[in-house]
């Protein structure tokens, strides 16, 4: 065997793709008994015809990704539709910022501060694929394709990141409705407010919210994405092993080269001695982040959002305003449940009616919590939502809470529920997993990290295992990956 793949979320299934289209002979091995990871659609049993979307369900990187755009999603039968609105933001007082597809009804909807928007997030958006090479590169080098064009791109990007980064980050903006939708994007960083790291994130996510298909959705939920890259890797004659965990040495068959789509942790547990001294200890050093508790719902009816514009959006941040997110997180980041934690909401539906099943619709929730927390969020979640959307709990059919603490039963990198598979912050960003100028290297001769605690980060992107399976093609085998998806 050529290769083995440990770990079978979009990063490893991305690397085993490049790989077996190299004509490699490639294993994926997964320990769950579904394939997907961070991508999967699968029938909790909550209602009969309901599908839900285990982890990720909006995939605003999915067309972005210089991965998937090689790759041709839509070719491979996944098709990502564009909701109205990519996200929103429910404020108190019946209000809401609404951040459409499309820019300049954005721009016209932020009033006072629609000039401030298109010159911050609208200006990204007009050039995002050199906001794509910047934030979705191996952070060592400069992004191909960039320079001279990109150079100004970049520097706006990274001016706008100092800006909402810094306690300057209200200086921009007269009223408090544009702050607070920049802020509910900067939220899914997960880490304090404000930062850096949240910082870009929120300019990245941002700018693709009005650009190309925006925040779309996959017709069918997540796992149509993964069943495309399990269908690509078997026509290249790659497999997969479901129900085949690995723990030690001892569970990987021979091969010539290794990629591990796991966390920095579990490859230290698995090849042990293997590693040098030094090696071992950075990836040790590598530090987790807070976390999310996931709360799936089904309800009767759309959500009954007091602003009605809300629901057309395929993605709701739900935790007021600025000052209170950054409240709520902070709690977080000490350890704290906040009494009114940030939520993530998104209704499929909205974009892909097909996923009602008689009458009813799956509604997929995250809330933000400490790391390790074992509580049930579900009242938290449901207490939040129907702050702005009173009528809420009258279309509740049935729900099912996964603890923080529980995440890592259906993915073992989500460690403590930490989706970002390792903390967000400025450092860790870019001195991922270590500061190495390989970092998708392990100190092991043939073995290589390929998961989202290495750059870019965390996302249904690919590119950590597209990046780290070029280096491994180059390096093992001579191969060179321009032809692999010509």
């Amino acid at each position: 065997m050529d290769v083995v793949v440990v770990g079978s979320g979009p990063n490893g299934l991305a690397a085993a793709v490049t790989m077996a289209r190299a004509g490699l002979d490639v294993t994926v091995l997964e320990e769950q008994g579904t394939v997907g990871g961070g991508a999967r659609t699968l029938d909790l049993g909550l209602a009969d015809g309901v599908v839900h979307d285990v982890c990720s369900a909006v995939h605003a990187m999915a067309w972005a990704s210089p991965f998937f755009r090689a790759f041709d999603l839509e070719a491979h039968g996944v098709e990502l539709v564009t909701p109205e609105v990519s996200y929103a933001q429910p404020l108190p007082g019946g209000r809401a910022g609404i951040a459409y597809h499309d820019l300049g009804r954005t721009v016209d909807g932020l009033g006072v501060d629609g000039a401030a928007w298109r010159g911050l997030v609208g200006r990204l958006s007009e050039h995002a694929p050199d906001v794509v090479r910047v934030g979705l590169g191996d952070k060592r080098s400069i992004p191909a394709g960039l320079l001279p064009g990109g150079a100004m791109t970049a520097a706006r990007f990274g001016l706008g990141v100092l800006e909402q980064g810094t306690r300057r980050w209200d200086d921009r903006f007269t009223g408090d409705v544009a702050p607070a939708l920049l802020t509910g994007v900067a939220a899914h960083a997960i880490t304090p407010l404000p930062s850096l790291a949240a910082a870009g994130t929120a300019l990245l996510l941002a700018a693709l919210g009005h650009a190309g298909r925006g925040w779309a959705i996959p017709r069918g939920g997540s796992g149509a994405i993964t069943a495309a890259l399990v269908a690509d890797l078997e026509d290249h004659g790659g497999r997969v092993v479901t129900g085949h965990p690995v723990r030690s040495r001892a569970d990987l068959p021979p091969a010539g080269c290794y990629l591990f789509d796991t966390t920095p942790r579990t490859l230290v547990e698995v090849l042990d001695d293997e590693l040098p001294a030094r090696a071992r200890a950075a990836l040790s050093r590598f530090r987790y982040g807070n976390a999310a508790a996931k709360v799936d719902f089904v309800l009767s009816g759309p959500v009954p959002w007091t602003v009605s514009e809300v629901a057309l959006a395929g993605t709701v941040h739900v935790g007021g305003t600025r000052a209170q997110m950054a409240a709520a997180e902070a709690e977080v980041a000490a350890g704290r449940h906040a009494e009114r934690p940030v939520c993530l909401v998104s209704d499929p539906s909205v974009a892909d009616p097909g996923r009602v099943s008689g009458g009813l619709r799956p509604l997929w929730a995250y809330a933000h919590v400490p790391a390790g927390s074992d509580v049930d969020v579900t009242e938290a979640v449901t207490a939040q939502i129907e702050r702005y959307a009173p009528g809420f709990r009258d279309v509740v059919v049935a729900s099912r809470c996964v603890p923080a603490a529980e995440m890592s039963a259906h993915n073992r990198n989500y460690l403590g529920g930490d989706i970002s598979a390792g903390a967000v912050t400025m450092l860790q960003m870019v001195a991922r997993p270590t500061a190495w100028p390989d970092p998708y290297a392990t100190g092991a001769d043939g073995v290589y990290l390929c998961s989202a605690s290495t750059p870019p980060g965390p996302g249904v992107h690919g590119m950590s295992g597209w990046l780290a399976a070029r280096r491994a093609l180059r390096e093992r085998f001579g191969i060179r990956v321009r032809s692999v998806f010509a």
